[in-house]
């Protein structure tokens, strides 16, 4: 079978690049198409992966409707051309009516409820819409759960082994411990309620605990030059390294959160809105604290103490949330496959 990937952030190239993989050792093709947003394409090419960039991230609502004209027309002609019995992809506000009109078999993977503008009008387009078992709102549509989080796609055991050795491309290393900062742009569709820590704040905070640990920053966006000297460097494939091996995350991404947790590395998220999985692994596991932008003090005060103290009760909590749920890339192939041809017969 031929399927169609289509990118549209950073991290679906994570989520997706296993099952990819999965796909094509059992005999399937593969095609994948991007959209030019941050490093999704320093990630493809990292990877290795051949691919299609159908559009540049357009900003503001006339330039975003122009943009999903333009893709959707391009990945039409792609879909038609390749031949392609499935379309895959995180939001999917292109696979979703191209499936739709073309009658080919769409799913549309996704765990951001406060998507809402996006999620309202996609969701009952695709074939099947995929989610987290632990998602918080109705789903009109074909609704399909799995028993997960995209993280686990990954960073599961089985997908991926923190090594130190790696740390030294980024001027790290395990003698002196270093706390990971997310600073995200928030300009995604679903980031419109979102209100970002100010510099001050943060500067401030940083130069009470870096006499500790050292700090280092991953931001989506330029960086203030008052916290230029914190951001970090290095080769973006090999990111979740440092993350593992960080004494804690805390920032305003809501993924990355859940990749220190699914890591052992405590994380403390800050953001306006929630998500199922945030809550579901700080209800069960313990291993992601969230506040609001405005209880920014009392996150860092949290902050101070569990990036001290909860190493180990971060490793025990990890252990039982692998042990709770499925290896995801393994999950969605076979689904794939299994969906795909009782679709297409």
């Amino acid at each position: 079978m031929r399927f169609l990937f289509d990118i549209l952030h950073p991290a679906h190239v994570h989520v997706l690049r296993h099952p990819r993989e999965l796909l094509l050792e059992a005999g399937h093709d593969v095609v994948v198409t991007a959209r030019d947003k941050d490093v999704a394409g320093d990630l493809l090419q990292g990877f290795d992966i051949p691919h299609t960039v159908l559009s540049s991230r357009a900003v503001g609502t006339a330039g975003l409707a122009k943009e999903l004209v333009l893709r959707t027309a391009a990945l039409r002609k792609i879909v038609r051309a390749e031949k392609i019995d499935a379309l895959v992809g995180l939001m999917g506000p292109s696979i979703a009516p191209i499936g739709r009109l073309l009658g080919v078999p769409s799913f549309v993977l996704y765990d951001t409820e406060v998507a809402t503008r996006t999620n309202r009008w996609v969701y009952p387009m695709a074939t099947e819409v995929i989610t987290p078992a632990c998602y918080q709102t109705p789903v009109r549509g074909n609704h399909v759960t799995y028993n997960g989080y995209h993280e686990l796609a990954y960073l599961h055991p089985n997908r991926f082994i923190p090594d130190a050795s790696k740390l030294s491309l980024f001027g790290l290393g395990l003698e002196v411990p270093y706390i990971f900062v997310r600073l995200p742009s928030l300009v995604s569709s679903h980031d419109g309620s979102e209100h970002s820590v100010p510099t001050h704040a943060w500067l401030e905070w940083f130069r009470r605990v870096e006499t500790t640990f050292r700090v280092v920053v991953s931001s989506e966006a330029p960086l203030p030059p008052a916290l230029d000297r914190y951001r970090l460097e290095g080769p973006v494939t090999e990111v979740h390294h440092v993350l593992a091996h960080a004494s804690g995350l805390i920032g305003e991404s809501a993924t990355m959160a859940a990749e220190a947790a699914v890591l052992a590395t405590p994380a403390v998220f800050i953001g306006a809105t929630t998500r199922g999985y945030v809550d579901d692994i700080e209800q069960r596991y313990g291993l992601i604290r969230r506040f609001a932008p405005h209880e920014f003090l009392k996150a860092t005060e949290i902050a101070d103490l569990l990036f001290r103290t909860g190493a180990d009760e971060a490793v025990d909590a990890q252990a039982r949330l692998i042990a709770d749920h499925v290896d995801v890339s393994s999950w969605l192939v076979n689904h794939l496959v299994e969906r795909t041809s009782r679709y297409r017969s």
